[in-house]
């Protein structure tokens, strides 16, 4: 094996080592998935709910600032009555 040939083995093994080593770091530190996804988890539902429910509200708050102010009173006691 020549000088050229051996430095590019050297070099494959370094990034397959440092490869190795960043799986096991990022496994320890939590940065990996679990098994379980997400969609299992109470809390995740429950954020999703509130996204949804925030992103309902901003719709309703844009439609309001584009609409014309005459039917302004009308929305905003539309909304009171939630």
């Amino acid at each position: 094996m020549s000088g050229g040939q051996l430095m590019v083995v050297i070099i494959v093994a370094m990034a397959l080592i440092a490869g190795i080593l960043k799986a096991r770091y990022r496994h320890r530190s939590g940065d990996v998935e679990t098994t379980t996804s997400s969609r299992d988890k109470p809390d995740a539902d429950r954020l999703r709910d509130e996204v949804r429910t925030l992103k309902e509200r901003i719709a309703v708050l844009e439609r309001i600032a584009t609409d014309r102010t005459t039917n302004l009173d009308h929305e905003i006691e539309r909304l009171r009555d939630r």
